[in-house]
């Protein structure tokens, strides 16, 4: 393989991993500011036993992430100097207004959130909380504007090759930025919803019946039951804009080589880019007319549209594409099979946790990586359905990779993908021991009294 395309799946590897822990931090810190504030309503110790819990994987992931995100940024200058040759002036800004709005802002109050509960009042401790819940989504925020706009570029001009921006609000707003913000930060909801159902699950069924373990397996349950119709909606409603914008991306997605009226949503199929045709196709005769243009007349752009008389290839790899979308639609219909029937189940003659049965908290363990699984395969439908583009329409992936031996970056790849595979491991690890060790009764911190239980005291002259 060229030095592009091990550039490319270097690059892939390195965020793939990286965005893992961010999908766990935005979501994990309104959850646990949602356990202090219950605690503080009612006085009821669960919630902050599982704000003790949950904390600690709060801060195993955001420690992750931010070592991650380290490395991955080192690679716009080893692999690709040309993307800030080119739009740096635009990339540039929006990543140091992540620093300057998020970062900096997480970094203060994390260590109050972490280690601060028994030594601040308890209003410091919720607005600590508070602070780095939101300072996890302006960091999502200013990273999918940068992503977004990569996307849809705008209010910017070309000199010279170089990007100069003409209006912020305009490359701020661009027009896929509100769906991208809006189903990443649902992806994360997600991931977290399963992640705590998981674990939960996990802590019941090997014996911890404690309140806390009830608590967070409720809320997960609930809370994935609720976003994933969201999740389903803001999907659509992105779909219907990365048809208007980048029409090659959804043709790949569906399969489809013919522009056309009454197009089937292709269920299964193997993409042939040499015929140019897919082959043992299983559809839904006019699906992909009816979801995308809402008439079985509707018509669909075709991959053929993107292929010019000299034979160049404008649009992304198919296969991949087309792969990657269904894995994540897949993932999502199971989670929504798997929260729906856990909150008929808890609601079902009142019964709450004790009324789930084995197998569906069995079922609840492996899923408590679900939202990886579809955050991962829709990251990989959006980044590679945009090539050939980096920037779209205005810098190819070839323009911008840098001009390093192929050998070299194959032996930094190789080596990224050994220790990034340990790392995940003695993460999963981690998660795994923290809960046996919860379900085995070992405290993780000492017992806050309730707001009803707290005196206040004069100190003696």
């Amino acid at each position: 393989m060229d030095t592009l395309i091990l550039s490319r799946i270097q690059f892939g590897a390195n965020i793939s991993f990286h965005i893992l822990f961010p999908t766990i931090t935005i979501a994990l810190g309104w959850v646990l500011l949602f356990f202090k504030l219950r605690f503080a309503r009612t006085g009821d110790q669960k919630w902050i036993e599982a704000y003790r819990f949950w904390v600690k994987v709060f801060a195993l992931s955001f420690a992750m992430g931010v070592v991650s995100g380290i490395t991955m940024s080192f690679q716009f200058g080893t692999n690709w100097p040309g993307f800030m040759e080119s739009v740096g002036n635009i990339a540039g800004p929006l990543l140091a207004y992540e620093v300057m709005t998020a970062f900096f802002l997480e970094a203060v109050f994390l260590g109050i959130m972490l280690f601060g509960m028994s030594k601040v009042p308890s209003w410091l401790h919720t607005l600590s909380t508070f602070l780095v819940a939101f300072g996890t989504t302006m960091s999502a925020f200013w990273i999918l504007v940068l992503n977004s706009w990569m996307h849809t570029p705008a209010g910017f001009e070309m000199r010279d090759g170089v990007a100069f921006a003409t209006d912020w609000w305009a490359i701020i707003f661009n027009p896929s930025m509100p769906y991208r913000l809006v189903h990443m930060l649902l992806a994360s909801g997600l991931t977290v919803a399963f992640l705590l159902a998981g674990l939960s699950a996990f802590r019941w069924l090997i014996g911890d019946r404690s309140n806390g373990v009830r608590a967070t397996l409720k809320t997960g349950m609930t809370l994935g039951a609720v976003l994933i119709p969201l999740q389903i909606l803001a999907g659509d409603f992105h779909g219907l804009n990365t048809l208007e914008h980048q029409p090659q991306k959804v043709a790949a997605m569906e399969g489809n080589w013919e522009t056309g009226p009454n197009v089937p949503l292709v269920l299964f199929a193997i993409p042939n880019e040499e015929t140019r045709s897919n082959d043992f196709e299983i559809g839904i005769p006019n699906g992909a007319s009816l979801i995308l243009k809402h008439s079985p007349d509707g018509v669909v752009p075709g991959l053929n549209d993107f292929v010019t008389q000299d034979g160049t290839v404008l649009h992304p790899p198919v296969a991949p594409v087309f792969y990657s979308f269904r894995i994540m639609v897949a993932t999502g219909m199971a989670m929504l099979l798997l929260s729906w029937s856990a909150v008929f189940f808890m609601a079902r003659k009142k019964r709450g946790v004790e009324g789930l049965p084995k197998p569906l908290l069995w079922a609840m363990v492996p899923m408590a990586f679900s939202g990886w699984v579809a955050t991962l395969a829709g990251w990989y439908t959006t980044e590679i359905g945009r090539q050939p583009w980096l920037v779209q329409g205005v810098l190819t992936t070839e323009a911008a990779v840098a001009d390093v031996p192929a050998p070299m970056v194959a032996s930094t790849l190789i080596a990224y993908l050994a220790i990034y595979a340990a790392l995940l491991a003695a993460y999963i690890g981690v998660l795994f021991y923290l809960a046996r060790k919860a379900a085995k009764g070992e405290p993780l911190g000492a017992r806050i009294p309730a707001a009803s239980e707290a005196q206040v005291t004069v100190p003696a002259e």
